[in-house]
């Protein structure tokens, strides 16, 4: 079904999306309706989104700085207050950088690097074997390396002491405040993508604790986190032998951790 639906079709699956609790109805039912190739299937994608199910899981993609990535079920789905820690790592990489996507995901955050900046050695790695199948789809066009298995773990030893941007989106979540996230999230994303334990900062302990023997002298580690918890995210990396700073985003409620290892 094109977007030649009619006005009444298209009014029908905005007042069906509101009924849902869909902030958005208006901007997810042109979606949808571009989407869907028959009515059958407008029918089936819509009763998904209105049982709960993500939009970018049904459609198949989310846009992500001005890109269209491909999220597969059960893959998370990078959110839009992301792309600022994509906008710091640009202001610091180079053309021919090697650069490392811990906790990829779907690869958004390597893929939109990558275009932002031109020809970057890509790599990344994730736990969750589906997130490992759709990086890969994902970062074919840039010739990217995909791996699976936990944290640095999986990484070839050539990287060790070479990565120049590691772009890192771990899970920050305090495990108590799952329960609290939108349905979408915490019924359809993988808990390990979402849960950080009991201080959201399990996995950044872990990152930081490796992150100096992988980064190269002078690289820089970039880490999503919350605004409470950016003091302690910013100890943690210091700890490590990294020099930190905070940077944030009013716009998008956006907060990140630079860590940068010292040339000497």
């Amino acid at each position: 079904m094109s977007t030649s639906q009619s006005t009444t079709s298209e009014s029908a699956v905005v007042s069906r999306l509101r009924a849902a609790g869909c902030v958005f109805a208006e901007d997810e039912a042109r979606l949808l309706l571009s989407a869907a190739a028959t009515p059958v299937e407008l029918a089936r994608m819509l009763d998904k989104r209105v049982a709960g199910f993500p939009l970018e899981h049904i459609l198949g993609w989310v846009e992500f700085c001005g890109l269209r990535i491909a999220v597969d079920t059960d893959v998370f789905v990078p959110r839009r207050r992301t792309e600022f820690l994509v906008h710091e790592a640009r202001a610091l990489t180079a053309p021919g950088s090697v650069v490392l996507d811990l906790c990829c995901g779907a690869g958004a955050l390597g893929v939109a690097l990558s275009a932002a900046v031109g020809e970057i050695e890509l790599h990344a790695a994730d736990i969750e074997p589906a997130a490992v199948a759709c990086a890969r789809r994902n970062l074919a066009a840039q010739g990217g390396r995909v791996y699976g298995g936990d944290l640095f773990e999986p990484l070839p030893h050539v990287l060790r002491g070479s990565v120049d941007i590691l772009l890192c989106n771990t899970p920050y979540v305090p495990t108590e405040m799952i329960e609290l996230m939108p349905p979408e999230a915490r019924l359809h994303e993988p808990l390990v993508t979402l849960d950080g334990g009991a201080d959201g900062l399990d996995v950044q302990r872990r990152v930081a604790a490796d992150a100096a023997q992988w980064l190269a002298p002078g690289g820089h580690l970039f880490i999503e986190t919350s605004e409470d918890q950016a003091a302690r995210t910013a100890e943690l990396l210091e700890r490590s032998g990294l020099v930190p700073r905070i940077a944030t985003s009013d716009e998008l409620y956006a907060t990140v951790v630079i860590g940068t290892r010292p040339r000497f």
